[in-house]
């Protein structure tokens, strides 16, 4: 016990870990209370303001993520060595995300009646105000996350979910009475907008000025010619993985009913929890390869083992406790959600090399391979989910994503070995690699 002990301490000394710990910590966190969440969602509302409330919270998760999330891989990049444009990096960065995620809100609202019934709740409008808004507010709700960990500061990111993810399960059950329908979209923005005020004060008031401070002088920071011809390579790609996370539930949406739309979505939601943690060493390694890139192959292989190590028991029990699980919530969730769920957790799998490679390639700053990876990967999922859905229903999401992950992780994987091989003849093949990289 005591050797385990002292090698958790031992990791913690070390910032890849530490940063990818805190991260996993969050999705553990977010998770615990996010089921904590749903669970009284299901005992509170109606199944169809359940199904309801999963829509309108996915399609506004959606429109925020639109550059919020391509921005993850760059601020992950850049950050680090951002010195003395810190703040007009992070400024930018929650700007262009709020006005993209905005205009594309503005988008759907006009041509709501194209998105079927579930959506209909939204027309109107003081609905579509506060709508709108919630666009806004997620968007920079995303991003300062993803600050913290830029900057090293991740254990922060899992205190402020905490608190998040329990103000917004107390509202949820105040508001069931008060506001039976719209009660959970409600009780999902406010606390995410209050959470924007102490996270952002931490962020530019200590962490921002702290970085600076600690900055080389000498360096020069990266110009934003040099972040546009990443952000070129990579926001083509993360736009196209958003359609997985995001696009792929909202069509599910309009093509079922609402509360069969909120029995998927919960099993979807679980998968995709697990398939978090795989991501955030990743994350974690995006940054690190930033700060110090002739340990960037040692890093890839610290950040392989410890992802499966970590992910493969949690898949295990999910594939054979599914049932279990959604019944929790109630036996129509475990009927219609077992398969998704098992399949889903089981394309985590190949999710961790895809993960490690696509954070490889950003800390070496090929956007062109990452595009090319991103953009294929959503192409395979998106594909084979519209092909089989016909046949197989809501499971045909988790048959597409076994599919397509398992296959692109056979092809990155002869380019995964050379990244993870680096190391072994010197710091200098990172260096050319990435000096030549387009």
């Amino acid at each position: 016990m005591s050797s385990v002990w002292g090698r958790i301490l031992g990791d913690l000394r070390n910032p890849l870990f530490r940063q990818g710990y805190a991260l996993m910590a969050n999705t553990v966190v977010t998770g615990v209370l996010g089921m904590g969440y749903w669970l009284l969602a299901a005992h509170h509302y109606s199944p169809e303001e359940f199904g309801r409330g999963q829509a309108v919270i996915t399609a506004m998760r959606l429109f925020a993520s639109l550059t919020a999330l391509g921005f993850v891989g760059a601020l992950a990049r850049f950050l680090p060595v951002a010195g003395r444009r810190t703040p007009e990096l992070v400024l930018r960065g929650y700007g262009l995300a709020a006005a993209t995620g905005g205009v594309a809100a503005l988008g759907f609202l006009l041509t709501l009646p194209m998105w079927g019934k579930t959506y209909s709740v939204l027309s109107g409008f003081w609905p579509g105000l506060f709508f709108l808004g919630s666009v806004l507010v997620w968007a920079v709700f995303t991003l300062q996350d993803v600050v913290l960990t830029g900057l090293r500061r991740a254990p922060f990111v899992p205190m402020n979910n905490l608190v998040f993810g329990v103000v917004k399960m107390g509202l949820l059950v105040a508001l069931a009475g008060a506001l039976p329908s719209g009660g959970i979209f409600v009780s999902w923005v406010i606390p995410t907008a209050l959470a924007l005020i102490p996270v952002n004060w931490l962020i530019f008031g200590v962490v921002v000025p702290r970085h600076v401070k600690e900055s080389d002088a000498a360096q020069e920071p990266p110009r934003l010619r040099e972040i546009g011809r990443f952000l070129a390579g990579d926001f083509p790609g993360t736009l196209s993985i958003l359609g997985i996370v995001y696009l792929v539930p909202v069509v599910v949406a309009t093509q079922v009913g609402e509360a069969t739309f909120g029995r998927f979505s919960m099993a979807h939601t679980l998968a995709s929890m697990i398939e978090l943690l795989a991501m955030n060493m990743a994350v974690s390694l995006t940054v690190e390869g930033s700060f110090d890139r002739a340990r960037l192959a040692e890093n890839c292989r610290h950040a392989l083992r410890r992802a499966f190590l970590i992910v493969t028991p949690i898949i295990v029990v999910a594939i054979l406790a599914a049932p279990l699980i959604l019944t929790v919530f109630g036996s129509s969730f475990a009927e219609e959600g077992t398969t998704l769920l098992r399949l889903m957790s089981l394309a985590v799998l190949p999710r961790v090399l895809i993960e490690v490679y696509l954070s490889a390639l950003r800390a070496q700053s090929r956007a062109r391979m990452l595009a090319t990876v991103q953009i294929g990967l959503a192409v395979l999922v998106l594909v084979s989910t519209v092909v089989l859905f016909p046949y197989a229903g809501v499971n045909a999401v988790g048959y597409g994503l076994l599919f397509s992950e398992l296959l692109m992780g056979l092809l990155i994987f002869g380019n995964l070995r050379k990244i993870l091989r680096g190391g072994e003849t010197g710091t200098q093949a990172v260096t050319q690699e990435s000096a030549g990289a387009s």
